[in-house]
């Protein structure tokens, strides 16, 4: 992760979008870390285009 938390938050928008448009699963854990670090960041929409 980033150190900054300007950084992170585009670092998480980035990693959750990759997940989202190549349909990549998360385990438990990873879902739990990323909830708890996405808190931190402004609740923005991403939008995804899903690849084919």
């Amino acid at each position: 992760m980033p150190p900054a938390a300007h950084y992170a938050c585009t670092y998480l928008t980035d990693w959750t979008t990759v997940k989202t448009r190549w349909s990549l699963t998360a385990d438990p854990r990873e879902t739990t870390a990323l909830t708890r670090l996405a808190a931190i960041c402004p609740d923005e929409p991403i939008t995804v285009e899903v690849a084919r």
